[in-house]
C-alpha cells in the first residue's frame, strides 16, 4: 500500500490537538515494546497459528483457553493460549474471534512489556467475501486512528490456521486488535466499567469525534451509556472519560450481510445513517465534522488499500462520499440520512 500522506493544514492541526485529551497520549515513552507492536510492525505480515481448532469450535460456548503456537513473520514461535471471544460473531462465524494470551515470563525474558493479550478478528465466512469484510473493518480502524491517537490500534495480518486435530490448514486475512489494557496503558489512563455515564463526565471533543465518525461510516452498533463497543478510559489528571470505539462490522462502510441497524433508530439498512449524539453539544459536533472534512482525501487514500479489490475500494469511497456531500449541502449537524435505493 502506498504511504498515506497527511494533508492536514496548520489550522486543522490546531483542532486535532484538542483530540489528544490525555497529556501523553501521542508521545513515545521509555516503556518496553509490547508483543503486539513487535508482531505487527508491517501491514499484512504472515503468521501461523497452530491449535486444536476442531475441539475449540466444538466447545464454542465455553470460556476456556487452549494451548497453541503462534509463529511470527520472522520465524520465531511463541507458546500461547487461545480462547473464543465475542457474542454475535461467536454464534455465526465459521471461526469466531479469538483472544491470544502470551506467558508474561516469556515476554519479560525477551525484553517485552508484560501486556500479554491480543485480540484476533477472523473472517466470518471462509471465502473471498469474508476476507473483504475483514479488510474493510480494518480500514475503519485505520481511518479513526488517522484522526486521533486516542484510538484502538488494529493491524492487518495474513494468517494461516493449522488445525492440529485434523491436520488441516486455512489461510485468511485477519486483524490483530490491541487489548483494552494496552490501550489504557498507552493513553496513560484507567479502564472504566460504568453504565449510564452522563455526558458531562466525558471528554466532549473526543465523544463528538466518535459520534461523527460512527455516523460517517454508518454504524449504530455502539453506545456509551451501555458500554457497547466502546472502551472508556479515565484521565487521572482531569477525571474525565475518554471514549474509544471499536468493532465496526455492523457499519454501512463494511456492509456485512448479517449486519442490521439498531432497532430504535428506525433505519431499514446499515447503509443509512443515524447520528447518535445524545448529550453531546452541537459546537463539539461541528468541530468534529470539520476535522472529518479536513481529512477527507486521507480517508479516501486509506480506502485504496492494495489488499482490497479496486471495485470494493471504490464502493467504500462512494459510500463515504455520500456523507461528505450531505455535510457540504447544509451548515448543520446531520441527524439522519437514507441512502437512495439501488437498481
Amino acid at each position: 500500500m502506498k504511504t498515506v500522506q497527511l494533508s492536514i493544514t496548520g489550522a486543522l492541526f490546531s483542532l486535532l490537538v484538542l483530540f489528544l485529551p490525555l497529556a501523553s497520549a501521542g508521545q513515545q515513552t521509555t516503556r518496553a515494546k509490547t508483543i503486539f507492536e513487535h508482531l505487527t510492525k508491517d501491514e499484512a505480515v504472515k503468521m501461523t497459528l497452530e491449535t486444536d481448532l476442531t475441539t475449540i469450535l466444538e466447545n464454542r460456548k465455553k470460556d476456556q483457553y487452549y494451548p497453541a503456537t503462534l509463529t511470527a513473520a520472522d520465524g520465531k514461535s511463541y507458546k500461547v493460549e487461545v480462547k473464543l471471544r465475542g457474542k454475535f460473531r461467536r454464534k455465526i462465524a465459521e471461526i469466531p474471534p479469538l483472544k491470544i494470551k502470551f506467558k508474561k515470563k516469556d515476554l519479560v525474558a525477551q525484553g517485552f512489556d508484560t501486556l500479554n493479550e491480543i485480540k484476533l478478528t477472523l473472517p466470518t465466512y471462509d471465502n473471498n467475501l469474508g476476507d473483504e469484510l475483514v479488510v474493510k473493518e480494518y480500514l475503519a480502524y485505520k481511518m479513526f486512528e488517522h484522526l486521533t491517537s486516542a484510538s484502538v490500534r488494529a493491524r492487518l495480518i495474513r494468517l494461516t490456521i493449522r488445525d492440529m486435530h485434523v491436520e488441516k490448514e486455512r489461510k485468511m486475512y485477519a486483524i490483530m486488535v490491541e487489548d483494552e489494557e494496552e490501550t489504557a496503558a498507552r493513553l496513560k489512563g484507567q479502564i472504566v466499567e460504568q453504565y449510564g455515564l452522563s455526558p458531562d463526565s466525558l471528554i466532549m471533543n473526543q465523544a463528538a469525534l466518535v459520534s461523527a465518525f460512527e455516523y460517517m461510516i454508518g454504524n449504530t452498533d455502539w453506545e456509551i451509556a451501555m458500554m457497547r463497543n466502546v472502551r472508556l478510559i479515565k484521565s487521572p489528571e482531569t477525571g474525565k472519560i475518554l471514549v474509544v470505539p471499536y468493532d465496526f462490522d455492523f457499519s454501512g462502510f463494511v456492509s456485512a450481510p448479517y449486519a442490521s441497524p439498531a432497532s430504535d433508530t428506525g433505519l431499514k439498512t446499515v447503509r443509512d445513517r443515524f447520528m447518535m449524539a445524545n448529550g453531546i453539544k452541537t459546537e463539539n459536533l461541528k468541530r468534529a465534522i470539520k476535522i472529518l472534512k479536513g481529512a477527507k482525501s486521507d480517508l479516501y487514500d486509506i480506502c485504496r488499500n492494495k489488499h482490497l479489490p479496486k471495485s470494493t475500494a471504490d464502493d467504500a469511497i462512494n459510500y463515504l462520499e455520500t456523507f461528505f456531500q450531505q455535510i457540504e449541502e447544509k451548515d448543520e449537524v446531520p441527524m439522519i440520512f437514507r441512502m437512495p435505493p439501488t437498481d
